[in-house]
C-alpha cells in the first residue's frame, strides 16, 4: 500500500484512493461529499465510460431510434436537431439504457448476441477509464491544483480485473498510485439491494463466463427459447447471483488495500470524518 499507516495517510500532502464495492453501498456519496466539502477532485469511472469511451454508441442509438419517426427522421437528415446524451455523475440512465437487457423484443429486450456485443464494449470502455485514472490525478493537480483526489470505480470493476493475479495490470496501475479501498456490505445490505433491485431492475455489466453460464441455466430452469425470455425477469433472477459471484472477487482484491464498511461509510460527514476513518482501515491492516 502506498500509505504504510494511518499517520503517513493522515500527514500524507496527496491522498488518493479508489473506492470499491457493489453499487449502493456508499461510493458516490463519500466521493460526491469530497468534493463538495473538501478539496478532492471526484473521478467518476462510470462518468467516464459513458462519455469518453461508449459516448458515440450511447447517441448513434438515440438516433436509431428517432429515424424510427418520419418526423424526427426528416430532421435528422436535413441536420436540423442534435440528439445526444446527458449523463452526470448522478444519473447514468443513458449508460444503463445503451447497455439494455436481453430476452424478447416485444418487452424491451436485446438479442443475445447484441446484448454480448453491448457488455464487451463497456468491459473495453471500463478497463480503459480505469487506465485513465493515474492521468487524471496529473490532471486534477496539473490544471486545478487539486492534490486529494478520490476515484469512485464502478460495482463491476471486480469483473473487468483478475483479483487473484499480483501482476493484472489494472490493479497494479491503480495501487501504484492509489490505496485500494473496500466498502464492504453485510447480508442485510445486500438483502436490501436485492429487494431494491426487484422493484426496479436495472441493466449492469457481467463477467462474460458467469453471464454466458446464467442465460442457459435461466432458460432451462424457465423452458424458455431466447426470444420468449422476459428481460427484467432474467436479470431479476439474475441479480442475487451475481452479487454472490462478485463477493470473493471483491475480498480478493481488498487483500491489496483496505476495508471499511457500509455501517462506517453511514456515520461519515465530512472529508475530516473520512481522513480519520481510513487511517484507522490502514492501522487495522497494518497492526
Amino acid at each position: 500500500m502506498i500509505y504504510a499507516s494511518g499517520q503517513q495517510w493522515r500527514d500524507a500532502t496527496q491522498k488518493r484512493v479508489v473506492l470499491f464495492g457493489m453499487s449502493g453501498l456508499g461510493k458516490t456519496f463519500l466521493a460526491s461529499m469530497l468534493r463538495d466539502r473538501g478539496n478532492w477532485f471526484h473521478y467518476s469511472v462510470d462518468y467516464r465510460i459513458g462519455t469518453r469511451y461508449m459516448g458515440e454508441y450511447i447517441s448513434d442509438n438515440f438516433k436509431r431510434e428517432a429515424m424510427k419517426v418520419p418526423f424526427l427522421r426528416e430532421l435528422l437528415l436535413s441536420d436540423s436537431v442534435c440528439i445526444s446524451s446527458n449523463i452526470t455523475f448522478e444519473n447514468l440512465a443513458p449508460l444503463s439504457t445503451y447497455l439494455g437487457k436481453p430476452g424478447s423484443p416485444s418487452r424491451g429486450g436485446l438479442p443475445f448476441e447484441e446484448y454480448c456485443l453491448r457488455q464487451n464494449q463497456h468491459r473495453e470502455a471500463e478497463i480503459a477509464s480505469l487506465l485513465d485514472t493515474r492521468r487524471f490525478v496529473s490532471r486534477a493537480r496539473d490544471i486545478y491544483g487539486i492534490n486529494d483526489f478520490v476515484c469512485d470505480s464502478g460495482g463491476s470493476i471486480c469483473e473487468v480485473v483478475d483479483p487473484d493475479n499480483p501482476d493484472d495490470p489494472v490493479l497494479s496501475a491503480l495501487e501504484d498510485g492509489l490505496l485500494l479501498v473496500w466498502i464492504r456490505g453485510s447480508d442485510a445490505h445486500t438483502a436490501e439491494l436485492v429487494r431494491r433491485f426487484d422493484r426496479a431492475p436495472k441493466p449492469m455489466y457481467y463477467q462474460p463466463e458467469f453471464l454466458e453460464k446464467a442465460w442457459i441455466s435461466y432458460r432451462a430452469e424457465k423452458g424458455l427459447r431466447e426470444e420468449q425470455v422476459n428481460p427484467d425477469d432474467f436479470i431479476r433472477w439474475t441479480y442475487a447471483r451475481a452479487l454472490a459471484h462478485r463477493q470473493p472477487r471483491y475480498e480478493a482484491m481488498a487483500r491489496r488495500g483496505v476495508t471499511i464498511t457500509a455501517e462506517e461509510v453511514m456515520e461519515v460527514r465530512t472529508p475530516d470524518d473520512f481522513t480519520t476513518l481510513i487511517a484507522t482501515a490502514i492501522d487495522r491492516k497494518t497492526t
